[in-house]
């Protein structure tokens, strides 16, 4: 009996420290000294622009506008990626790239002048783009599909891709 229950309790402590170490890794914290776009190289500033995208191996790229992550995606396809975080616009709380509800405005100034912006919540999508002509909602699907162009901001970037 008592080679049952020090087995059974081996097998307990082996679920527990799987458990612990899996699941979908967290959003890294912004360091805006320190990070800079994988992207365009210019620092990531701790705000309702930044992304970031975690590897399976757990290393962390961080983005300073939803258009450089776009540009990252496109060129690097088969990266294994265990998730994608963007910004909610409002409250600045990351949130799955997945889940979120996303506006382009070209008028929208954006870090690097691609005007994308996230929401977690689809109806404060809809509310910003009804207050600002000429803007698209889009789900994480259709955004994949977007064309992402810097807008003339006024000259506010010169950055290329």
């Amino acid at each position: 009996m008592k080679k049952i229950s020090v087995a059974l309790i081996g097998i307990l402590m082996l679920v527990v420290l799987a458990a612990c170490g899996g699941g979908v890794p967290k959003a890294a914290a912004i360091d805006p000294d320190k990070d800079i776009c994988e992207i365009c190289k210019m620092a990531v500033k701790d705000n309702q622009f930044a992304t970031q995208i975690i590897l399976a191996d757990k290393k962390v790229l961080k983005f300073d506008d939803l258009g450089c992550m776009a540009q990252w995606l496109k060129e690097n396809k088969d990266e294994d990626i265990a998730v994608k975080y963007v910004r909610d616009y409002k409250s600045k709380k990351w949130i799955d790239y997945d889940e979120a509800t996303y506006v382009y405005n070209a008028d929208t100034k954006t870090p690097m002048s691609y005007g994308v912006i996230s929401f977690e919540k689809a109806q404060e999508a809809k509310d910003f783009a009804a207050k600002h002509e000429g803007s698209e909602v889009m789900t994480a699907k259709e955004l994949k599909d977007h064309k992402f162009k810097m807008n003339n901001m006024g000259g506010m970037n010169t950055h290329t891709h």
